[in-house]
């Protein structure tokens, strides 16, 4: 048998290569380069708006497509008077704003690779990322400078220049450089050198609560995708207003957040704040967004804000939203559709992945609790595999899961945006593979029709007297429930089933609480799963721990419940 056998999307082997004929590449042949393709192939929109930005205080700014091409030339010819090199390692610590853009997109201008580093980092986070991607060039705030890097300074043998954004005419900290000052400097012309689609162009690292952390290299390549997706899935086009809520710490703010809808020429909006639903209706009506991009804990905070916050609001120009980060649970995605009368829709990636590999998109049946359906170009198969995620081979290959069996979700290797190495980690990168897939390490489940059903990471899943259970599956039935706003879902150790399925619950405002709530709520769990599958016991409590993407720490509530260390929380990464 020569590899799975039940695939849910055969790849078109042309689609890359039109997708690539869509972008307009470096004249004279000098290859690809993906601030090029995001900012200066916009010749004839140079007057449109690139980025509108909002600060924490709802002042707001905006720059062209003219503006923003003329102040990334000035940051690469800046990189480049400071001696920095093609390849040299960028990291860029900075909150969402539009200084972050221009750093991006210049560095990619002049060829430096750009690692992001989330700004709620403490300094024992950044000092290890720094280190593991021997960064040379640093850009930050005076203020995060002072709490976070100063402290490791003299740890980080590799760094020789740190470009500091003073925000509050603070005193300039020893041994850095004015970024404005610096940047007035520079000349505003700049032309890129050749840029091979395969040289490295971002370092995104990754990890959980234990562990060193991963560094997935991107290459220039990547933007094939990046420019693909944005019109797939969401449909974007010239002129149009997006907004990614993401940090662009993570990578989804960094694909979708600042790369992927520049490509199309559409605006941008960045937001420095954080989530509050007041804030958030009122951006959405004030700038006109078409579609939004965010995760399916904001989506549920604004639930719990309450839909006439929502009607209060003029969203006419809303026409997609769509989510990441974690699995829609069908609740979240009624009430989303019916509050803002637009299509809501699942996607599915990593960080690994680059961009969005499946997804729901307009236009095809949604099918709630569903990520979708693989996109063009994209082949995806669930294989055989054991209890804990390890695929089965015949005759030294993967197999295929049969339609509706739960098994590692696998990929066809070889789509633009694939990373192309664990940063130093040879070893670690091939056993991400197998005859050709990329194991992903997620749990899935194909229907006949090809659509894709996450059932939770491999270390995640559970096993209780034979069966095996899917923790997403647990809380989108807990979730249901009218009392229940947030739901996790553990394995606890138990000496006749091997484990047994523990719940952790938040309850809606108002809601009753007490042994009958939590009674009504496990009744409901058990009318929808059947007893083997439902919890069986349920905690009620203030909050479940996150990652700043929304995603359940599901480690950290099985830390808790056993007494176990629970690391430092500070390094989790979410992988999208």
């Amino acid at each position: 048998m020569s590899g799975p056998t039940v695939i849910a999307s055969p790849r078109d082997e042309r689609f890359w290569a039109d997708a690539r004929a869509e972008l307009e590449g470096l004249p004279h042949g000098g290859g690809l380069n993906i601030a090029h393709e995001a900012v200066d192939r916009h010749r004839a929109d140079a007057d449109a708006t690139a980025i509108v930005a909002i600060d924490r205080q709802g002042r707001r700014t905006t720059l062209t497509y003219a503006e923003l091409r003329r102040a990334t030339n000035r940051f690469a010819n800046l990189l480049e008077s400071l001696g920095a090199r093609a390849s040299d390692t960028m990291f860029v610590l900075l909150p969402r704003r539009p200084e972050l853009h221009v750093c991006v997109l210049g560095a990619m201008k002049a060829r430096l690779v750009v690692s992001p580093l989330f700004p709620a980092f403490g300094p024992e986070p950044i000092r290890q990322r720094m280190a593991l991607g021997h960064g040379r060039v640093l850009v930050t705030t005076a203020s995060l400078y002072e709490r976070r890097v100063a402290p490791i300074r003299a740890s980080l043998t590799h760094l020789e220049r740190v470009l500091v954004i003073r925000e509050h005419d603070e005193e300039l900290p020893a041994g850095t450089i004015d970024l404005s000052a610096a940047l007035s400097r520079s000349s505003d012309r700049y032309e890129i050198a050749a840029t091979r689609p395969s040289d490295p162009a971002l370092l995104h690292f990754t990890s959980g609560t234990t562990g060193t952390p991963k560094g997935a290299l991107h290459v220039h390549e990547a933007v094939v995708a990046h420019h693909s997706t944005a019109t797939t899935v969401f449909g974007l086009q010239s002129g149009d207003v997006f907004w990614c809520t993401a940090d662009p710490g993570w990578v989804t703010g960094m694909s979708y957040g600042v790369l992927a809808p520049l490509t199309v020429g559409a605006t941008l909006v960045v937001d420095e704040a954080d989530l509050d639903a007041d804030r958030w209706y009122g951006i959405l009506e004030r700038e006109h967004v078409n579609v939004l991009y965010t995760a399916p804990t904001a989506l549920r905070m604004l639930r719990k804000a309450g839909g006439d916050v929502a009607s209060s609001h003029d969203l006419g120009a809303l026409r997609t939203i769509a989510s990441v980060g974690e699995p829609l649970d069908p609740a979240t995605l009624a009430w989303a559709t019916s509050t803002f009368r637009v299509p809501v829709l699942d996607t599915w990636w990593q960080t690994e992945t680059g961009g969005i590999m499946i997804a729901n998109r307009a236009g095809v049946e949604v099918r709630p609790g569903s990520m979708g359906t693989p996109l063009p170009g994209i082949e995806v198969a669930v294989l055989d595999s054991d209890d804990r995620g390890v695929p089965r081979q015949h005759d030294g290959h993967p197999v295929a899961a049969a339609v509706g069996e739960t098994g590692q979700l696998a990929l066809r290797a070889g789509w633009p945006s694939m990373f192309r190495a664990y940063l130093g980690e040879p070893e670690r990168y091939a056993r991400c593979f197998a005859d050709g897939w990329y194991l992903t390490g997620d749990l899935a489940r194909l229907d006949a029709d090809g659509y894709v059903w996450f059932v939770g990471r491999c270390d995640d899943v559970i096993k209780s007297a034979g069966h095996l259970i899917g923790p997403n599956e647990v809380e989108s039935v807990l979730l249901q429930h009218a009392d229940v706003a947030e739901a996790g879902v553990i394995g606890v150790p138990d000496p006749v089933a091997g484990e047994i399925v523990k719940a952790f619950v938040v309850l809606r405002a108002g809601a009753p609480g007490g042994e009958r709530t939590t009674r009504s709520i496990l009744a409901h769990a058990r009318r929808q799963l059947g007893a083997a599958i439902a919890p069986r016991e349920i905690v009620i409590t203030t909050t479940i721990p996150k990652t700043k993407s929304g995603k359940i720490l599901r480690r950290l509530l099985r830390a808790r419940e056993l007494g176990l260390p629970e690391g430092d929380l500070s390094t989790l990464e979410p992988e999208v």
